[in-house]
């Protein structure tokens, strides 16, 4: 890394930090440009050189949320079976984390501005390299990616090739899925649920999977 990669870097983290210290201390609301540069110890216009607006650069901090659930999903997976398993597997770390902090996931994967920023990860990732954690080579283009179908639909066609389900219902399952996870999200995030996240986790865990069963039959 050159010397301007390190600087820009290095600015950024300042914004970052102290974007992050007003969501803990203020909440997300709270949160302007002049209070940011203020507490970074730069002006406004700095934080323009290096952020397109206040949504990159709240998008960016949130991301350091998302660190928790890369960081967690090699573990998950460790002792998969095959493949549905595998799938199962990492919905369960990501609606664990989501639904333990969904108010940060949701700016990341559902906000107004998130078609806007849908590269955004994979430039945070590119800028922040550790963020992404010790990941197999086969994870990476699905961590890369913002949109959440997009991120699903390689896992689903890798459950089809092993037999799982039929191709001709990629679509409709992985559209299904959303359906589900989204649902249960939003009812998490509103606080519209009487139960724990575990037992939200295991809920949509059980919805995706009998939706799968539904496509092929009871599951191999």
């Amino acid at each position: 890394m050159d010397k301007k990669e390190i600087q820009k870097r290095r600015i950024m983290s300042y914004f970052i930090e102290a974007t992050n210290k007003i969501i803990e201390e203020e909440g997300i609301e709270a949160i302007t440009v002049r209070k940011v540069a203020d507490l970074a110890g730069y002006n406004s216009a700095t934080m323009y050189n290096y952020f397109e607006n206040l949504d990159h650069l709240i998008f960016f901090t949130s991301m350091k949320y998302l660190k928790e659930y890369a960081v967690a999903l090699p573990e998950y997976l460790r002792g998969a079976e095959d493949s549905l398993d595998k799938y199962l597997r990492i919905w369960k770390c990501f609606c664990t984390h989501s639904y333990g902090n969904p108010k940060i996931y949701q700016l990341i994967f559902f906000e107004k501005f998130c078609d806007s920023l849908k590269d955004s990860i994979r430039e945070y990732y590119n800028i922040f390299p550790e963020e992404l954690g010790e990941q197999p080579e086969e994870l990476l283009p699905m961590l890369l990616k913002q949109n959440i179908p997009e991120r699903n639909l390689p896992l689903l066609k890798t459950c089809a090739k092993d037999g799982f389900l039929q191709d001709e219902y990629l679509d409709e399952v992985n559209e299904m899925t959303l359906v589900i996870y989204q649902g249960m999200f939003t009812r998490v995030l509103k606080n519209q649920v009487d139960y724990s996240v575990d037992e939200a986790v295991d809920r949509t865990l059980l919805y995706i999977k009998k939706t799968i069963e539904a496509y092929e039959g009871p599951i191999k």
